[in-house]
């Protein structure tokens, strides 16, 4: 049995997380602050003597202590504000949840006595807009267009510095869009939102064509974990994506069908920036994670199959909620 610990591990990739990690019998401590995550995300686990639930802030020093005299064998840190459009207008809020967050837990695995493997969710954001596409780990200079790229990548560079410095393991793991049961942000999220408020017409962010790289939720735990342990260098860095992509319009006409809708109105914003959805959105997406691969990785779902699986659950989920 391992000793671990996940920050924002109530939230929507850290509850995922938290559920396969303790099915295969591992000890869990569960770090949140409950901003975006709820105790609901990890109900199942509550009576179980394995499981640990500690509600605490990464940005207080007194809720970091209470981390004090434990002995992880890993800490996968997952805790941060995963809405990018939120920097747009109030960067600070992902400076300090980003950046200062990462900064305290840093600062607690340098004086902690054991030596854990530190495993961060960076972003695909990173790279803004690279050049070559599919965009591979050492695709440089990093240019992120959004604040919450920026903070990533500095996150990333503290891990890099403190790892090297003090001698610990890193793993990074830069994401493609995530999605699955629990999402409560997010395009298709959205999309299901709007079409209940109305319809017979959904607004679509941007000019439609954003086309990116879409990753089903067990998809990304599996790669998370298998990384992890395959990982022999101090500081390793892996893209997770699907190998394809699919555009805004596709994602919209499949959630229009898995809520049994018919002409149903598109209309396009314009968007912002030769038709983005919103100051910072990357257009174009598709991260090359052969690194991963060639380990024995691979993703069971392409692109669409995640959009429609999560669409068809996240359809049932209003359903249930609207019935309750």
């Amino acid at each position: 049995m391992k000793k671990i610990l996940v920050t924002g591990g109530a939230g929507f990739i850290g509850s995922h997380l938290t559920d396969k990690l303790m099915s295969r019998g591992d000890a869990v401590h569960v770090f949140d602050n409950f901003t975006t995550g709820t105790k609901e995300n990890v109900k199942q686990w509550l009576s179980n003597v394995d499981f640990t639930l500690i509600e605490g802030d990464l940005l207080s020093s007194s809720d970091l202590a209470k981390l004090r005299h434990e002995n992880y064998n890993t800490i996968f840190h997952l805790a941060a504000n995963p809405e990018v459009r939120v920097g747009s207008t109030n960067p600070n809020m992902h400076f300090q949840q980003n950046v200062v967050a990462t900064q305290n837990l840093l600062e607690y695995l340098r004086k902690a006595q054991d030596t854990p493997t530190l495993v961060f969710t960076s972003t695909s954001t990173v790279y803004g807009e690279p050049a070559i596409i599919p965009t591979p780990e050492n695709c440089s200079p990093l240019r992120p267009i959004s604040v919450y790229g920026a903070t990533k990548l500095a996150s990333e560079a503290l891990i890099s510095g403190y790892a090297h410095t003090y001698g610990f393991k890193a793993v990074i793991y830069r994401l493609a869009n995530v999605i699955g049961p629990r999402s409560a942000h997010g395009v298709i999220y959205d999309f299901i939102q709007k079409l209940k408020k109305n319809s017979h017409e959904l607004e679509v962010l941007g000019d439609g064509t954003q086309n990116k790289s879409y990753l089903y939720m067990s998809d990304c735990v599996e790669a998370l974990i298998f990384g992890t342990e395959k990982s022999k260098r101090q500081l390793e860095v892996y893209n997770i994506g699907s190998e394809d992509q699919i555009n805004v319009k596709e994602i919209a006409q499949i959630v229009i069908k898995e809520m049994g809708l018919k002409n149903v109105k598109l209309t396009c914003t314009g968007g912002v920036d030769d038709g983005r959805g919103w100051k910072g959105d990357v257009k174009n997406m598709l991260l090359d994670s052969s690194k991963l691969k060639s380990l024995g990785w691979k993703p069971k779902l392409n692109s669409r199959q995640a959009v429609e699986k999560t669409a068809r659950e996240l359809v049932k989920t209003a359903i249930r909620l609207a019935s309750d």
